[in-house]
């Protein structure tokens, strides 16, 4: 996802506990965005006007000041730019309050992140903050994948994939009917030498095994030795 300008899209994280903004930011980080936190409601308003940024996350929790009172003073400061709201109180109460507030989505703790963070895609792409950005989407075969909006479907049918699941699908679709060893895929999907235990390749191939080729022709391949492969159907 990026910026009309080109740029990576911008969200303020707003939370008073430092290991959850922690967390979180680096949750959003890791989509290429730029991340920038804020420990309190007067730090909020003021990183607002200097970060400008396309989407807030806010807990409801903060040191100086109520949330929901901290998100009206938000959305003064940024009328057009999608919230999300986070609550660890009732649910239904919380989501009507925070709507009521202001905010564009509200999610109670405790939530998963995967989760948190789909619907913070889902509120940048709907707000228009966003260019669509030429060669996003990846096609082999019937199986489609869009790297904005982290989608994934095969002859039409939607297929949800965890985040670790994601990045070797779209390594192997970046380079489709080419072998990848397991070194190749541990490097470019874990980013870091995992002590030898090749064998979580292995794992994750078989987790999207499960979901992309079950009950269908199929697409990945291994090749004995050498590595695995994607490639449409036959």
């Amino acid at each position: 996802m990026l910026r009309q300008d080109g740029t990576p899209v911008r969200v303020l994280v707003v939370d008073g506990e430092a290991a959850l903004s922690e967390l979180l930011s680096m949750a959003l980080r890791y989509e290429g965005w730029e991340v920038h936190s804020a420990d309190d409601g007067a730090d909020a308003v003021r990183s607002v006007r200097d970060f400008r940024p396309d989407a807030v996350v806010l807990d409801a929790l903060l040191p100086d000041v109520e949330g929901l009172s901290a998100l009206g003073r938000l959305r003064r400061e940024i009328p057009g730019v999608p919230m999300l709201f986070l609550t660890a109180g009732d649910a239904a109460t919380q989501r009507i309050a925070g709507l009521t507030a202001g905010g564009d989505d509200v999610v109670a703790k405790p939530f998963a992140l995967e989760d948190l963070v789909a619907r913070l895609r889902g509120l940048i792409r709907r707000s228009g903050a966003t260019a669509v950005r030429p060669g996003s989407l990846l096609c082999v075969g019937d199986l489609l994948l869009d790297e904005d909006s982290r989608e994934v479907s095969r002859a039409g049918q939607s297929i949800h994939l965890t985040a670790t699941e994601f990045e070797l699908l779209r390594y192997l679709m970046r380079n489709p009917r080419r072998v990848l060893s397991k070194a190749q895929i541990l490097d470019r999907v874990w980013s870091y030498d995992f002590g030898g235990q090749a064998n979580v390749v292995e794992l994750y191939v078989s987790y999207l095994r499960k979901k992309i080729d079950a009950g269908r022709t199929p697409m990945i391949h291994t090749r004995r030795g050498a590595g695995y492969l994607i490639k449409p159907g036959e």
